[in-house]
């Protein structure tokens, strides 16, 4: 007797009769699902006795400024890039607030990420439209999200400037309709691009025509966003009470004069334990990336330990942490918790839900979504068992806008930080030489934080 594939394939009477009698099978099943259409999942499946556990109490904290707010934008890695640059500026000048500006850096981030989307067309013009690279170039072509190598070309060729001189403004805070109409913009000059190319176009020509489309994103950047300053008189009073002013500063010698870091000694490094990405190798992916002629984004992948061990070094060296992780997993928003176990999720849902990093990062279930700040840690017998983080959604969110994460959702959810070279061992300084593996741009690492 022959079997009939098709009839296997499809959902039948009789499996839905048995999944019917396995869920009325089980009453505590069903006493779980009335709380969840009741109360959401969430809430039935909390560890109460895990989030009263994480106090937000760290035995080192690294001061810096009030909490800011990146309110309905994607610029996470701005924010958190500009939280590290304003603690040596509060420092030399006895500030007990700063703030540095974020509209200043989207302006420039924007342009020239314009800049990098065109330039890529170029390089593609003879790449199908409907081949995977040109269909992944045209997804987002400049959106909010970035990184932390995109953060230091900004400031690199553009400087920092305080909040006051280039202030937020409506698109700034909310950024999705003026996106929207910049990567429209955008598409089309693509579409133009490529049709001048079929038409016999050569390459000086098509450059030409890109500054033009340039101008004519300028003035929309404009309009949304406001000019940035070419100079400004810093004028600032002290925790002392005393008035300062330095008159006549550009961008960029506000920053080696107030903020003074030397970025090129910061190095990303990640935790990606997937089979194609060996520890102690340096990465980067195509097409990631803002400023043409800029630095490429550049990763050393190590264990999840080492990733821990240089984290609380500079912590413990008394300076704060850019890093970039899955915000959304396990996650406790009002009282600021980050914590693996947090929810039970499988309990409530009778189902295993049961998954390596690894897996999560081959599979797609998780990649780094957003950028932070450590400010602190909480070390006990020379071990950190929580993490105080500063996050850029204002004071509502988490403890005062601080969230304290566990070491053990650090291990799980935690993909990249930036540290210092020298708290690198010896051996890992010398793998920052080798070249880069080069990964494709649909690469987990090549995701953007938001």
């Amino acid at each position: 007797m022959s079997i009939d594939l098709r009839q296997q394939a499809s959902v039948t009477p009789e499996l839905l009769a048995s999944c019917r009698e396995h869920f009325a099978s089980d009453p505590r099943q069903v006493t779980l699902a009335h709380a969840v259409r009741k109360s959401g999942i969430d809430a039935v499946a909390l560890n109460v006795d895990l989030a009263t556990s994480m106090q937000h109490t760290f035995s080192h904290v690294v001061k810096g400024g009030p909490i800011t707010n990146q309110k309905q934008s994607g610029r996470c890695w701005m924010f958190a890039g500009l939280n590290t640059l304003r603690i040596p500026v509060m420092q030399r000048c006895n500030l007990e607030e700063f703030e540095l500006s974020q509209a200043y850096q989207m302006f420039w981030d924007k342009f020239e990420k314009a800049n990098y989307f065109l330039e890529n067309i170029l390089e593609t013009l003879r790449e199908p439209l409907d081949g995977r690279l040109v269909a992944w170039l045209l997804t987002a072509p400049l959106g909010d999200g970035g990184q932390w190598d995109m953060f230091v070309n900004l400031v690199e060729k553009y400087g920092v400037v305080p909040k006051w001189v280039m202030p937020e403004t409506f698109h700034s805070s909310r950024s999705r309709t003026m996106n929207d109409l910049l990567t429209a913009k955008l598409r089309q000059d693509a579409g133009r691009l490529r049709d001048l190319h079929e038409q016999g176009s050569e390459l000086g020509p098509l450059r030409q025509e890109k500054e033009r489309m340039l101008g004519e994103f300028y003035v929309a950047l404009v309009t949304f966003l406001g000019e940035p300053p070419h100079e400004f008189d810093f004028e600032y009073r002290s925790k002392d009470d005393e008035f300062h002013r330095d008159a006549g500063l550009t961008p960029l010698e506000f920053f080696h004069r107030y903020v003074g870091m030397d970025l090129r000694e910061y190095v990303s490094v990640i935790n990606a334990p997937t089979a194609d990405k060996p520890y102690s190798r340096t990465f980067t992916v195509k097409y990631l990336g803002n400023v043409k002629g800029g630095s490429d984004v550049i990763y050393l992948n190590v264990e999840a330990e080492t990733l821990r061990e240089v984290a609380m070094a500079q912590l413990l060296a008394g300076e704060a942490v850019w890093f970039g992780c899955d915000v959304g997993k396990m996650r406790e928003r009002e009282g600021g918790i980050l914590a693996e176990g947090l929810y039970d999720y499988s309990a409530v849902l009778g189902m295993p839900l049961e998954m390596t990093k690894a897996q999560r990062l081959d599979y797609g279930e998780s990649l780094m979504t957003h950028a932070m700040v450590f400010t602190g840690v909480n070390v006990v017998d020379g071990r950190p068992n929580r993490w105080r983080v500063e996050n850029s959604w204002g004071a509502d969110a988490g403890n005062k806008g601080f969230f304290v994460m566990s070491d053990e959702w650090f291990d799980a959810y935690m993909y990249q930080v930036v540290v210092r070279k020298s708290v690198l061992p010896q051996e890992l300084r010398q793998a920052l030489e080798q070249p880069p593996i080069v990964l494709p741009p649909w690469d987990p690492m090549g995701s953007l934080a938001n």
